[in-house]
């Protein structure tokens, strides 16, 4: 396989999201980064559903980032992850009191994280896309509870108003699917991808 074609510390993977949890996933598996952030309409659609809402959102990240691509990385990764309590989509609280109805409302049920991504080889073209999704119980918890949780700010710049790997963990009863989706990207998908589009070799 040549050099040329694959994601090194020299030839690094575009990422295209700000999210230091993406970040810190594809890092943690050996993957050099370059991260490009895009901005994109995130406005959903009244009548969209969960899944429909989340891979719109990533095909909009797509071809925005066409335009940041750099000539010396050969694929680019984008993601957007979303929550969903039925039909109801729950982004980004804009305050505490939002943060505080987002969890209460997660608490003694059961909820559902989407994360659409797509990889696209800029050697050959190809293109990968895919939704993973992840079913979250949470436990029931008393208002008092989620008023201390919401006052730590944790979940204050996250889907659903908690955070999975941090201190939210505490209300979650379990999981069924991938872990690292619910953090903000289904990394042993995303991984294995990157080695069918013959962009990895190894990772560590």
């Amino acid at each position: 396989m040549a050099t040329a074609t694959l994601v090194s510390n020299e030839r690094p993977l575009l990422l295209a999201s700000g999210s230091p949890r993406r970040s810190e996933l594809l890092r943690s598996a050996g993957i050099p980064l370059l991260v490009r952030p895009q901005d994109v309409d995130e406005s959903q659609l009244l009548d969209a559903a969960a899944q429909a809402y989340v891979e719109r959102i990533c095909a909009l990240k797509m071809a925005s980032a066409q335009g940041c691509r750099d000539p010396l990385t050969p694929a680019i990764l984008v993601a957007d992850t979303t929550v969903a309590l039925g039909r109801e989509i729950l982004g980004k609280p804009r305050d505490e009191a939002e943060s505080l109805a987002m969890v209460a409302s997660l608490v003694g049920r059961t909820h559902e994280v989407m994360t659409a991504y797509a990889v696209r080889s800029l050697v050959d073209g190809r293109e990968v896309s895919r939704t993973i999704t992840t079913k979250v119980v949470m436990r029931r918890a008393s208002t008092e509870e989620l008023r201390r949780y919401v006052a730590t700010g944790e979940g204050l710049d996250k889907a659903g108003a908690y955070a999975i790997q941090g201190k939210g963990a505490a209300l979650v009863a379990r999981i069924d699917g991938s872990y690292t989706n619910v953090v903000g990207l289904p990394l042993s998908e995303v991984v294995a991808d990157l080695f069918d589009l013959g962009l990895l070799s190894k990772i560590w």
